[in-house]
C-alpha cells in the first residue's frame, strides 16, 4: 500500500519507521502527566497534613480554652460575660471567683488580684481591680485593689483637718441614683524596715478640702496603703526615690447589705452590677495633678470572653453555655474566615481531592464549675473550611506548575517543529527513493523527488543537502543509462535486421520439412525475432506469446536427444518409454528451454561423461523431466539465483557478449506453459527438474 506525497508515490511506512517519534511524544506526554501528578500528589499531601494539623489543633484548642477558663482569670471572664472595662470612664465592679478578698493582708489581696486577673493595667504601670465577691453573705462590699509608683508618702497627723497637705484617696460611687463620695487621707503607722511605709486610708464623707472638727471616719470604710521595695529606678540610691505602692480599699455598699434582709433574698450578683460606677483618685499634697486616676484613658482591660478563643482555627466555632433550667448561651466566637480562592475550579478540585478522614464535622465539649454555676464549653469544627484556604495557597503555586507545563509544551513544540517534523518529512522522502527505484517508470518518478527545500546549516539541513546531491547524481546516472540503453536497443535492432535477411535466404534454401536444417533455421529465426525485436531480452521473453498444443513428451525427448549433436552437445542419452506421454506445451519454446539446460549441463560436466534424460509421472498428474549431469555441485545460495537474468559465473568473452541468459529463458518459457524448473544437487553432480502438467487421455 502507498499514499501520495504531492506527485511522488511514497510507501506507507510501518510503526517501526516512527518508533523514535512515538517514543519522543510519549516521553513528553509522560513528563506532562508526571508534572500534573506531582502537583496533585503534593496538593493531596498538603490537604491531608492540613486536616491532621486541624484535628490536632482542634483538640488542643479545646484543652487550652478549658484550661484558661478553669483558671481564676478565666472564671472571672465567665462570671462577667460581655463585660469589658472601658478605660477613660467610671468603672463597674467585676464579680470575682472568690467569696471575698482578704484586703487587710497585702500579699493575700495582691495574690487574689493577680490570680483573678481583674486588674486594669495603665500605661504608667499603675493597676486597679474593682470587684465584688461571689458570696453576698461575705458582706456585700466593693473592693478596690491596685498599685502605682509613688514617692515618700505624707500622712495626716491625728486631729489634722487640712487634707490638702497630705496624700489621700478620693473615691466616688454611683449606685441606683445615689452618689457617695469618700475622701481618705493617709495615716502612717510605725515605719518598717528600710524605707518601707505602711498605713491606713481613713474614710470620711467628703465635705470639702477641710475636715470638720466633729467629723468621724466611716466605720465600714476600710483601706490600707503600703509603700516598700527597691527604687523603681535601679540606678537610684536616694532615700526619697519612687517606690512601688500597693493599696487595698473596701467600700461599704448600703444597698447590698439591706438586700440581705429582704424576703425573698435577691439573686447574687445584683442585676444592675454593670451599671454601678466607681472612680478612684490618689492625690498628692497640694493642688497638683493626681498621682493616679482610674478614668485615665489607655488602660488594658482584664481578660474577657471576647478575648477567649482568639487562637481559633478557620471553621471552628466556640460556644459557652450556662447550664441551668433554661440553658443560656453567654458567648459565641468563630475562627477567622479562610482566604477566598480566586479560582472556582481550583476550589472544586481541592474539594474533590481524596483524603481519608473520620468525620468532616468535629465536635467536642467540656464543663467548668464556678461559684456562679456550671458552664459547658462547646467547640465545633468544619474540615471543609480548610479547602478555601488550601485553594488560595494552591492558586499561588499554580503559577509555578503552569510555568513548568508551559516550558515543557514549548520545548515539545520547538523540538517537534524544528527537528522531529523535518525528520519525518526527510524519512518519507528518503523512503520514496527506495520505492520509486523499483517503479517501471523510474525515469519519470525519480524526477519528482526533491529534498532541496530541507537544506540548512544544522545537522538535518546538511543531511538533506547530501541526499539532494546524491539524488542529483542518481538522476544524472539514470539519464546516462537511459541514453546508453537507447543506443544499445538501436544497435540490437540493427543487428537483428541484418541477421533476419540471411535467415530468410536460409529458409528458402532449406524450406523442405525433410531437411534436418529446416528445424534449426526456424528456431534461429524465432530467437532473433524475440531477442532483437524489442527493447530488451527480458521484456521480449515476458511479452512473448506461446502457442500451446498437445505434445507427446516421450517422442519429443527422443527427437531432442537424437538432434543434440547438431547443437554441439554430444553424448545426450534418453531411453524412450514407448508410450504416448501427452503434455500441453509449445514445441519450439520447450525445445529451446531444454537445449539451454543441456548447454548448461554440457558446460560443467567432465569430458566424456553423458547427460542423462529421464521422464517420469507424478501422482499429481505432472510429467517430470530430469536432466542429470556429472560434475561440480551448485552452491546452496545459488540454486535459486541461477534462474535470474544476467546471473552467471563466466566472464563475457567480449564487451558486447551477454551471459546468464539461458536458464532465465528456460524458466520464463516453462512458466508460460504452466510448468516449473528447479535445480538440486546430487551425490555425483546436478539434476535439473522440469515439471509440466500432463493432459488427460
Amino acid at each position: 500500500m502507498k499514499f501520495e506525497l504531492g506527485t511522488l508515490a511514497v510507501p506507507r511506512l510501518g510503526v517501526a519507521a516512527f518508533r523514535r517519534r512515538i517514543v519522543f511524544h510519549g516521553v513528553f506526554l509522560l513528563l506532562l502527566l508526571a508534572t500534573l501528578a506531582l502537583a496533585l500528589s503534593l496538593l493531596i499531601e498538603e490537604k491531608q497534613r492540613s486536616y491532621q494539623r486541624y484535628e490536632q489543633g482542634f483538640r488542643q484548642s479545646l484543652a487550652e480554652i478549658v484550661t484558661q477558663l478553669r483558671h481564676p482569670a478565666g472564671q472571672l471572664a465567665l462570671l462577667n460575660p460581655g463585660r469589658d472595662q472601658a478605660p477613660g470612664q467610671a468603672l463597674a465592679p467585676l464579680l470575682l471567683p472568690f467569696s471575698a478578698i482578704d484586703f487587710d493582708e497585702q500579699y493575700k489581696a495582691q495574690r487574689a488580684v493577680e490570680m483573678s486577673g481583674c486588674a486594669l493595667q495603665y500605661p504608667d504601670g499603675a493597676s486597679l481591680c474593682v470587684a465584688v465577691g461571689s458570696n453576698a453573705y461575705a458582706g456585700g462590699f466593693i473592693y478596690l485593689v491596685g498599685s502605682l509608683d509613688s514617692g515618700p508618702l505624707v500622712g495626716r497627723q491625728r486631729g489634722g483637718l487640712d487634707l490638702s497637705a497630705v496624700h489621700r484617696a478620693r473615691v466616688s460611687l454611683r449606685l441606683r441614683g445615689r452618689d457617695d463620695i469618700w475622701i481618705a487621707p493617709f495615716e502612717a503607722m510605725a515605719a518598717g524596715s528600710g524605707e518601707a511605709q505602711r498605713g491606713r486610708l481613713t474614710g470620711f464623707t467628703e465635705t470639702g478640702p477641710q475636715l470638720q472638727r466633729q467629723a468621724r471616719p466611716q466605720r465600714d470604710f476600710r483601706a490600707w496603703l503600703w509603700r516598700e521595695g527597691p527604687c523603681v529606678d535601679p540606678t537610684s540610691t536616694a532615700p526619697d526615690c519612687p517606690r512601688r505602692a500597693f493599696y487595698s480599699i473596701r467600700l461599704p455598699v448600703e444597698a447590698f447589705r439591706q438586700a440581705l434582709f429582704q424576703r425573698p433574698q435577691p439573686a447574687w450578683p445584683p442585676a444592675d452590677l454593670d451599671r454601678i460606677e466607681v472612680r478612684l483618685q490618689l492625690l498628692a499634697p497640694g493642688d497638683g495633678p493626681a498621682l493616679f486616676d482610674s478614668a485615665t484613658p489607655g488602660a488594658t482591660p482584664p481578660l474577657s470572653l471576647a478575648r477567649i478563643g482568639a487562637a481559633l482555627q478557620p471553621g471552628e466555632t466556640l460556644s459557652i453555655v450556662k447550664l441551668a433550667a433554661t440553658p443560656q448561651t453567654i458567648a459565641t466566637r468563630s475562627g477567622p474566615e479562610p482566604q477566598a480562592s480566586a479560582s472556582a475550579w481550583l476550589s472544586r478540585l481541592v474539594r474533590q481531592l481524596p483524603v481519608p478522614t473520620q468525620d468532616m464535622n468535629l465536635q467536642a465539649r467540656d464543663q467548668i464549675l464556678t461559684p456562679a454555676g456550671r458552664y459547658e464549653v462547646r467547640l465545633s469544627g468544619d474540615l471543609t473550611s480548610l479547602d478555601r484556604g488550601l485553594a488560595a495557597r494552591a492558586a499561588r503555586l499554580s503559577w509555578l506548575v503552569g510555568a513548568m507545563l508551559a516550558a515543557i509544551a514549548a520545548a515539545w513544540l520547538i523540538i517537534e517543529l524544528g527537528l522531529i517534523r523535518r525528520i519525518a518529512v526527510l524519512t518519507k522522502r528518503a523512503a520514496a527513493v527506495s520505492y520509486n527505484m523499483q517503479d517501471p517508470q523510474i525515469d519519470q518518478r525519480i524526477g519528482d523527488l526533491d529534498v532541496s527545500d530541507l537544506r540548512g546549516p544544522d545537522e538535518l539541513g546538511i543531511l538533506a543537502g547530501s541526499l539532494a546531491e546524491l539524488l542529483q547524481r542518481v538522476k544524472d546516472g539514470l539519464r546516462r543509462e537511459q541514453l546508453r540503453a537507447e543506443r544499445e536497443r538501436e544497435m540490437w535492432h540493427a543487428v537483428g535486421h541484418e541477421i533476419m535477411s540471411p535467415l530468410q535466404s536460409l529458409m528458402v534454401l532449406h524450406g523442405s520439412t525433410d531437411d534436418a536444417s529446416h528445424r534449426y533455421v526456424q528456431r534461429m529465426q524465432q530467437a532473433v525475432r524475440v531477442l532483437y525485436g524489442t527493447a530488451s531480452p527480458g521484456e521480449a521473453l515476458a511479452s512473448a506469446t506461446l502457442e500451446l498444443v498437445s505434445l507427446d513428451l516421450d517422442e519429443f525427448l527422443s527427437h531432442v536427444a537424437a538432434n543434440a549433436g547438431f547443437a554441439a552437445i554430444e553424448n545426450v542419452r534418453y531411453t524412450p518409454l514407448g508410450a504416448p506421454f501427452q503434455v500441453r506445451a509449445d514445441e519450439y519454446s520447450l525445445e529451446d528451454a531444454v537445449t539451454h539446460v543441456l548447454g548448461n549441463a554440457d558446460r560443467y560436466r567432465p569430458p566424456g561423461t553423458p547427460i542423462t534424460l529421464t521422464l517420469s509421472a507424478e501422482a499429481d498428474d505432472s510429467a517430470v523431466l530430469h536432466i542429470h549431469n556429472q560434475g561440480p555441485q551448485i552452491a546452496q545460495d545459488m540454486l535459486e539465483k541461477i534462474f535470474e537474468y544476467g546471473v552467471s559465473d563466466l566472464e563475457p568473452e567480449s564487451p558486447g557478449q551477454r551471459r546468464g541468459q539461458g536458464l532465465f529463458v528456460a524458466k520464463t518459457y516453462l512458466a508460460k506453459m504452466d510448468g516449473q524448473i528447479r535445480a538440486c544437487n546430487v551425490a555425483d553432480g546436478v539434476v535439473f527438474e522440469l515439471r509440466l502438467r500432463r493432459m488427460q487421455a
